[in-house]
């Protein structure tokens, strides 16, 4: 039986877009923060990743670009928020950085848009030129 990631598939998508289309010196980075069900291994090793700083409900994509900072939470269509990621967005956005949940692609580059950040594709846009 093969498992659907939605998710997963549109978190590699976006990720593959952004190292496109961010400067080159831009960082993306994923922290992988939770093991997920498993029983009693599992638990143990999330407590580990827990005590060596693994923070819930932290964002599934980290954009470090031009001195900015912008958290992302990527979900499939029909995904939802927990509640520790709810909470995690609300102390990221009190310390006035950038989070956004994003859908698709066309989310994330709206997510940058929106926080101010420039891409590559912007910065060379004709009305952007200094010369004919």
């Amino acid at each position: 039986m093969t498992r659907r990631t939605p998710e997963a598939d549109i978190q590699r998508a976006i990720v593959h877009t952004l190292r496109i289309v961010l400067p080159r010196d831009a960082i993306i980075h994923h922290s992988a923060n939770e093991v997920g069900a498993g029983g009693k291994a599992a638990r143990q090793r999330q407590a580990i990743l827990t005590g060596m700083g693994v923070f819930p409900g932290f964002a599934d994509l980290i954009v470090l670009t031009g001195g900015q900072v912008l958290f992302l939470e990527v979900k499939s269509p029909s995904g939802r928020l927990s509640p520790t990621q709810r909470a995690f967005r609300d102390r990221v956005q009190a310390q006035s950085c950038g989070w956004a949940l994003v859908r698709s692609v066309e989310d994330a580059l709206g997510a940058l848009a929106d926080h101010g950040i420039t891409t590559r594709a912007q910065a060379l846009s004709p009305r952007r030129r200094p010369f004919p």
